[in-house]
């Protein structure tokens, strides 16, 4: 140990090495506390695609899909469809909130269970019903909310038909939901299989995107959300998949895709303003900034271990970006070095980051107004 000490005083960058090694610690152990813990709020209801499916699309005719090794390598339960290599970001916040334990995708939650929360999201899906049919099937953003009102009637039931009672007790529940990124890797830029690009300016695909995902918002709204925390799509441009596709010169990442995502990313904040100023009245947004969150990974990558910002822990091609990571692929051997684990996907130590910033983070750069320790005190 005297070793390390005399490490920690010549360079202060270990310093924030250590620390990082201690929160994996720290988080290793929420893992492992006992069932009988008190979450801090009832419930967790989780929307969104691939960044957050723990195993929806694995029974379903599709490519978007990861119920196979080496996906979950470092994950207790194995390869269950997670797209990383360990826990996603929702299973990180779902630990900091306090669940004793994963929160169940849809398609095997039971009985008494839902009373806990339900992870509809899916792999491909988009605000779009269109979005991701390039991969085959999905469900999409209108779906999962078609699943979420059949679980809330499932729900009335546990409350003996007590209608008022089942929606007291949801408006105390945290949402999240993520979408987007599939209605432009999968829908506008994809432009073999969609014509979208040619129907809509960037401008324009934006507004339609906000508009659509308003109506889905207030209709989960209507269902009893009033906790909700939404994230951003952030600069897409800059994976693995579009890094192995783009030949610019100026920019390591996709900037005209960045700049068309950005536009989203605005109207989604402001979307959460108009929300929270009075059109929803009673309910509390608030926006996760994904970009902003990435940008801090990037200025302080040393400090989180981490060297590989622009290639895929597995997967095929340049930046392991080609093909992302096939059934039994050997994949790199120190994921704690890489910010994506595949293609599309960030390895388990980012969103072990990015669940801290959006759960406890005082900047509103990250979470805004309000982060989502303080929504669940609410």
């Amino acid at each position: 140990m005297h070793t390390q000490y005399e490490l920690l005083e010549q360079n202060m960058e270990k310093l924030s090495g250590l620390w990082l090694v201690l929160n994996l610690w720290c988080l290793t152990v929420i893992s492992s506390q006992s069932i009988d813990q008190v979450p801090q709020v009832p419930c967790f209801f989780i929307f969104g695609d691939s960044l957050v499916d723990n195993g929806n699309n694995n029974q379903i005719l599709t490519l978007a899909r990861s119920n196979y090794d080496p996906y979950g390598i470092d994950f207790s339960q194995g390869a269950t469809g997670r797209f990383t290599n360990g826990r996603t970001f929702v299973d990180i916040l779902a630990q900091l909130l306090g669940f004793p334990n994963y929160i169940p995708p849809n398609s095997r939650t039971m009985g008494r269970e839902i009373l806990r929360g339900v992870n509809y999201a899916s792999g491909a899906s988009g605000i779009r019903d269109e979005t991701g049919n390039n991969l085959g099937d999905h469900m999409s953003m209108t779906q999962q909310i078609g699943s979420f009102a059949r679980t809330v009637q499932q729900m009335i039931r546990f409350f003996r038909g007590d209608v008022a009672a089942a929606g007291n007790y949801l408006n105390k529940c945290i949402f999240y939901s993520g979408l987007g990124s599939n209605d432009y890797l999968n829908n506008y830029f994809m432009t073999d299989y969609y014509s979208t690009s040619s129907n809509y300016t960037p401008s324009a695909y934006a507004a339609a995107l906000i508009q659509d995902y308003s109506k889905q918002l207030t209709e989960l709204y209507n269902l009893g959300a009033r906790k909700v925390a939404v994230a951003s799509v952030g600069n897409i441009g800059c994976i693995p998949y579009h890094l192995a596709r783009y030949n610019g010169n100026d920019s390591k990442c996709n900037e005209e895709i960045n700049r068309a995502v950005e536009l989203f990313d605005v109207g989604l904040k402001n979307l959460v303003d108009r929300f929270n100023n009075g059109q929803l009245r009673g309910a509390k947004f608030v926006y996760l900034d994904s970009s902003q969150a990435s940008q801090e990974l990037i200025l302080n990558a040393k400090s989180y271990g981490f060297e590989v910002f622009d290639k895929g822990c597995c997967g095929v091609g340049k930046n392991n970006g080609q093909i992302t990571c096939l059934p039994l692929q050997t994949p790199c051997d120190d994921r704690g070095k890489y910010i994506f684990w595949d293609a599309f996907h960030p390895t388990e130590n980012v969103n072990i980051l990015l669940a801290k910033n959006a759960y406890s983070s005082k900047s509103k750069s990250f979470a805004y107004p309000i982060n989502i320790q303080q929504l669940a005190m609410l």
